[in-house]
């Protein structure tokens, strides 16, 4: 599943050099995609001779399981991992469904080639297709589902350690994650930055909307220069933070929860072989994912995810929308009375918010009108 808040796959082919204060970093990102020596040594020795094999935490791989686990007092950090699927049922369209999905309605923007408008090389020349998609598409247009309110659930009960998320609709944002709580992989539209390395200067959701909306291409009130928000097109680096705090957060990790992606962009797919041997893993999607070829699991290439072999002791695929998963999982949790009233509280806050707003502007508009259509006094002559 993919939809216009996850960007497309990332390609290992386009990266490009990272500025100068990020490049002590370039080895997180290698360390992120191609394990170490010792790491396909221990691997090797692990899956051939039997060694390294985890105790079973889950007293059984169902969703029941899972809510148990979470009941009891030994799950303390949960790590979220989400993707497109958990931002569909908030209206906001997919990329590639034939004949309604964003790559097959981008004709009008006479791109070379649909993907064209997320290259970063593109997007330098002829900025006014991605501002004009931006503007259907942009944050504040859509409320958040289910699936993010359960997400905040668990913050709220001191339970989650970290959501990392492929999405640039700052859904998570809305419904009150805050920079802490969040690892936005795939960049955000929450901040925005001249694209010139000598400059850099940042500006804010506020005035990118306002740019956008009154259809002017922005540009930097330093130094001229096209101003993008900070979202991650083909061509450019994740952010330094990905790399710096997966490293901390995964090893420590109690359950992992994937929720609405495919698991096939990498870093990003690979996290899920950084939590230890012993960490249970849970997907709620609409379909099976991040599945590893035996034959990459004896090269080394581990971690992915077993839900039926004989050998499978930690995975749990849910297979359903985002949305229903957490509402079963919530059931199960005693949780679903509370999330239910909080999304229906949270929506009934976000609409009236709304309303207050374009009360505002229509005031707004009808002054400058007035003001417009009063003629000047004449001047009296001395």
């Amino acid at each position: 599943m993919s939809d216009a808040s996850e960007l497309p796959k990332r390609e290992e082919e386009e990266e490009v050099t990272p500025e100068p204060e990020e490049q002590s970093d370039d080895s997180s990102e290698e360390e992120a995609e191609t394990p170490t020596q010792m790491d396909f040594l221990r691997n090797i020795f692990s899956s051939t001779l039997g060694l390294g094999s985890a105790d079973k935490v889950l007293d059984e791989l169902t969703l029941d399981g899972v809510a148990r686990y979470i009941n009891s007092e030994k799950c303390k950090n949960i790590i979220c991992m989400v993707g497109a699927g958990i931002s569909t049922s908030a209206g906001i369209p997919d990329f590639r469904s034939p004949g309604t999905g964003l790559y097959a309605n981008l004709q009008k923007y006479n791109l070379p080639y649909p993907e064209a408008i997320f290259q970063i090389d593109y997007f330098k020349k002829h900025p006014e297709p991605f501002f004009a998609l931006a503007k259907e598409l942009y944050p504040g247009q859509f409320k958040p589902t289910i699936c993010h309110y359960f997400i905040k659930m668990l913050k709220d009960k001191g339970m989650l350690s970290r959501c990392y998320t492929q999405n640039i609709d700052t859904l998570e944002r809305v419904v009150g994650l805050e920079g802490n709580d969040l690892i936005e992989a795939h960049g955000t539209f929450y901040t925005s930055h001249c694209v010139s390395f000598c400059c850099r200067k940042e500006y804010n959701l506020d005035w990118m909307k306002e740019k956008i909306f009154s259809d002017d291409i922005p540009r930097c009130d330093k130094c001229s220069s096209l101003v993008k928000p900070d979202i991650v097109f083909f061509g450019e680096n994740l952010p330094v933070r990905f790399f710096t705090s997966m490293k901390m957060d995964f090893p420590r990790c109690d359950l992992l929860i994937v929720m609405g992606t495919s698991l096939q962009v990498q870093p990003f797919a690979g996290l899920v072989g950084r939590v230890s041997k012993s960490c249970p893993r849970l997907l709620i999607n609409m379909e099976r994912a991040g599945q590893a070829d035996p034959m990459f699991g004896l090269l080394g290439f581990g971690g992915g995810m077993d839900f039926d072999s004989d050998k499978a002791y930690r995975d749990v695929a849910h297979i359903s929308t985002c949305d229903d998963g957490c509402l079963a999982l919530a059931d199960l949790l005693g949780w679903k009375v509370e999330l239910e009233e909080l999304v229906k509280q949270e929506h009934a806050r976000i609409d009236s918010q709304d309303k207050k707003e374009k009360a505002g502007e229509s005031k707004g508009a009808a002054a400058k009108t007035s003001s417009a259509s009063v003629a000047p006094e004449p001047q009296a002559e001395e």
